[in-house]
């Protein structure tokens, strides 16, 4: 599984997807620093006087130089909103990696969870062969009636039918394993079976002040608050007046004039009114969000507590007696089967126990693993 992450982590398109995301935002902070450009304005003509005037003919000629004054209370908002853009941006990447590496890892344990399966299913088919077998050479020799064989043969079409569902989902569980890591995971991977043994989780009460603290996702949506906060103050700012220095000069046959200047931008009709609202009411629905997400996650690991406790308690329960006592219920079955103690049907009940016990068993080892793998989402346990 760690060579999987890691082959994901370096060479995901997704992955790549949300680094490229933070990089537009990185690169919007340094459009909110960038500075107005100046604007020049250059203006040629001719002056011809009309009859009767002796004013000489000439050129005209006007420069115009004017630059736009980012102000303190319009610079400042505007840059901070694009500082929060980037934490927004750096935590989205954050949970979107947390989130990928959890569902790798679901991936992964339902391979190892179907290939244990198909193991099973191989198991019980070369069982029923055995019996099949034996049966049909007692209903040969005259020792069993062929009812019996009917029955083996019906028992054999069965554990097939079941094989044939198992590898079918194991090939299905590779295909979603490897969709998820990339083309550059060959298709004839083999995976090494890790035991379903995971460290306890630290204390609710610890873990959920973590990730109240640290979970990507909370961080993103204050982040997006925040920058919602700073787009409230720069639209309210915008209703100050904005200011520009203005040069000019003008040339003409007689005379050459400059003149310096401030223009100003006088707020007069538009306050800003829609703006300012629109930005509020995002600011509350953010708000709103950040408590309910909040409420959620809290709920969500509280859940993948009680599924993990659970989970753990079936698979201490199933490895500690029940399916070794079915196994040998099973052994002792075939062995008095073969001494003539015991009749099919007896033998195909004591497999049935047996299989429902390691079926079980592979399904509580599965939900141990997505509980793990759950809080550890929640944790934002990324590399």
């Amino acid at each position: 599984m760690p060579d999987l992450e890691a082959m994901m982590f370096s060479q995901s398109p997704a992955l790549r997807g949300a680094a490229n995301a933070v990089d537009a935002a990185r690169a919007a902070v340094d459009t909110a620093r960038a500075l107005p450009n100046p604007e020049v304005e250059v203006m040629n003509g001719n002056r011809n006087p009309r009859l009767g005037n002796t004013n000489p003919i000439g050129t005209l000629k006007t420069i115009s130089i004017t630059q736009d004054l980012d102000m303190p209370w319009h610079r400042f908002p505007r840059i901070d909103g694009a500082l929060a853009g980037l934490s927004a941006a750096q935590a989205n990447e954050q949970s979107f990696k947390s989130d990928m590496r959890a569902l790798l890892r679901l991936r992964y344990y339902d391979l190892v969870r179907r290939t244990a399966e198909n193991r099973a299913a191989s198991e019980d088919v070369r069982l029923m062969n055995g019996i099949h077998k034996r049966i049909e050479l007692q209903v040969e020799t005259g020792e069993k009636a062929r009812f019996e064989l009917v029955k083996a043969n019906a028992e054999l079409l069965i554990a097939q039918k079941l094989q044939e569902s198992a590898n079918l989902r194991v090939r299905q569980s590779r295909g979603a394993l490897r969709a998820l890591v990339g083309v550059q995971l060959s298709e004839t991977f083999e995976i090494q079976e890790q035991t379903h043994i995971f460290e306890p989780p630290a204390p609710l009460a610890a873990v959920r002040d973590e990730v109240r603290r640290t979970n990507p996702e909370l961080q993103r949506t204050r982040a997006e608050r925040q920058q919602l906060d700073r787009k409230l103050s720069e639209e309210k700012a915008l209703r100050f007046p904005k200011f520009a220095l203005r040069a000019d000069q003008d040339s003409d046959p007689e005379w050459r004039s400059k003149r310096v200047g401030i223009a100003m931008n006088v707020p007069l009709w538009n306050w800003r009114g829609g703006p300012i609202g629109e930005a509020a009411a995002k600011l509350s629905q953010t708000d709103n969000q950040l408590a309910y997400q909040e409420f959620s996650l809290l709920q969500s690991l509280e859940a993948a507590y009680q599924q993990y406790d659970i989970a753990n308690a079936q698979t201490v329960a199933l490895e500690g007696g029940i399916v070794r006592n079915a196994a040998n219920a099973l052994r002792i079955a075939e062995l008095a089967y073969k001494a003539g103690e015991k009749n099919f049907l007896e033998v195909m009940d004591a497999q049935r126990v047996y299989r429902a016990a390691r079926n079980e068993l592979i399904t509580a080892q599965f939900e141990l693993a997505s509980a793990w793998a759950e809080i550890e989402r929640l944790r934002a346990n990324t590399p």
